[in-house]
């Protein structure tokens, strides 16, 4: 497999199998699906849409995609991730499961009517060529969904400044045994996540602005989705991030256009298709 970096297929893999998402359910599923899928052009799709989920982890976006579409192919190169998704998505059967990286040509190129990459190529080491694998593999037209971690470009320099603080940390963790990593990610989730998100969650309610608060978007969130994202954010040995604008730039140069971005959290959520 080229254009991965193992250390962090590894750390996704033992991951998944301690977050398998079977306690993420109901409500606050499509809650969050909804926060990355809402500008993605569903009526535009042709009738038994064939699609890929490009990193699939969990399958936790594909248990709620493939209801809508006629086959989905999750790619991912982790066995172990694939193992806890193949396990939450067994009732569905319009779902093929793919061992490969993103450069791996796991499927034809202009073969697929639609995919989407969620929370992964910024884990790559060479995005911009992962994000060109991707949209070859989509027929003309064919839209694709894409989350990257955002460079704080809409931030305050306050915000940015406790980033950094933060990235040293994940520094340190990232390198740590596997249990270990797991104890101090559940740790900051509970005293750091857990508290400032119920903080925001309570000046909401009393009509406070909370959005540009530290944390806020996990206000309606469980605490098992906070540990979650803990472990993902401070336990992954390769993390990237990206201007508004660069993200645009590298869409266009992989051969997407008419890009539309999310203006809500998270950023930067996009969706292009790909040129006739």
């Amino acid at each position: 497999m080229s254009n991965i970096d193992k250390k962090t297929v590894s750390s996704f893999g033992d991951e998944w199998k301690r977050f398998n998402q079977e306690a993420l359910k109901g409500d606050e599923h499509s809650y969050l699906f909804e926060k990355y899928f809402h500008i993605f052009p569903w009526d535009t799709l042709p009738k038994n849409a064939n699609g890929f989920d490009m990193g699939c982890g969990s399958g936790r976006w594909a248990k709620l995609v493939a209801p809508k579409i006629g086959k989905l192919s999750c790619i991912d190169p982790s066995i172990e991730a694939l193992s806890v998704a193949k396990r939450s998505l067994a009732h569905l059967d319009n779902i093929i499961f793919l061992k490969a990286g993103v450069s791996d040509e796991a499927l034809p190129s202009n073969s697929q009517d639609f995919g989407y990459s969620l929370g992964v190529l910024h884990h790559i080491p060479d995005t911009q060529t992962a994000l060109c694998k991707c949209v070859d593999m989509l027929k003309p037209g064919a839209p694709f969904l894409l989350y990257l971690y955002y460079k704080f470009d809409n931030r305050p320099i306050w915000y940015v400044f406790i980033w950094r603080i933060t990235d040293m940390a994940r520094r340190m963790i990232s390198i740590m045994p596997s249990s270990l990593k797991s104890s101090l990610t559940n740790i900051i989730a509970m005293l750091v996540y857990f508290p400032l998100a119920r903080l925001a969650l309570f000046g909401e309610k009393i009509g406070l602005k909370v959005d540009r608060w530290l944390l806020s978007s996990y206000r309606r969130t469980s605490f098992y989705t906070m540990r979650t994202d803990s472990r993902d954010r401070f336990g992954t040995p390769l993390e990237k991030r990206f201007t508004r604008s660069e993200i645009k730039s590298m869409m266009l140069a992989a051969g997407l256009n008419d890009i539309h971005f999310s203006e809500n959290f998270p950023f930067w959520c996009a969706v292009g298709k790909k040129k006739l």
